[in-house]
């Protein structure tokens, strides 16, 4: 009798013990990313399509943007951040540049009616 009363105890203080545990589960792990920084130098406007941090990899574009133009955004370890520009019926100039986590990796320079321009770089999955 002692001992059935003392395993029902610990049967109890278990059941106890997973009711009154209110720790949250941990969070999964997020995607590794880097810090890319794009940026778009001209006058007027221009469309501008840009990689940001998504799962699917669609490319984000702004259009009629007023130039000067720029924005920091975390891009997945493993895919290539780029950034493309296109001119309007205008023309003019404007240049693209892209820097990863602070350095400057690539510039190009889009000129005339509906010209077109590309930075890219590359984000290996290690990190490096």
């Amino acid at each position: 009798m002692l001992i059935a009363a003392v395993l029902l105890l610990a049967c109890a203080g278990l059941v106890g013990y997973g009711l009154l545990d209110t720790e949250e589960e941990p969070e999964k792990p997020s995607t590794a990313s880097a810090a890319v920084t794009y940026e778009v130098t001209g006058d007027g406007t221009a469309e501008i399509s840009f990689l940001g941090r998504n799962e699917d990899g669609t490319a984000t574009v702004v259009r009629d943007a007023e130039l000067p133009w720029k924005r920091t955004v975390q891009v997945p370890l493993g895919t290539a951040p780029t950034v493309a520009i296109v001119l309007g019926e205008k023309g003019g100039q404007a240049s693209c540049t892209l820097a990863i986590r602070g350095k400057h990796v690539q510039r190009a320079t889009a000129t005339g009616a509906f010209g077109r321009a590309t930075c890219a770089g590359a984000l290996p999955a290690g990190g490096n």
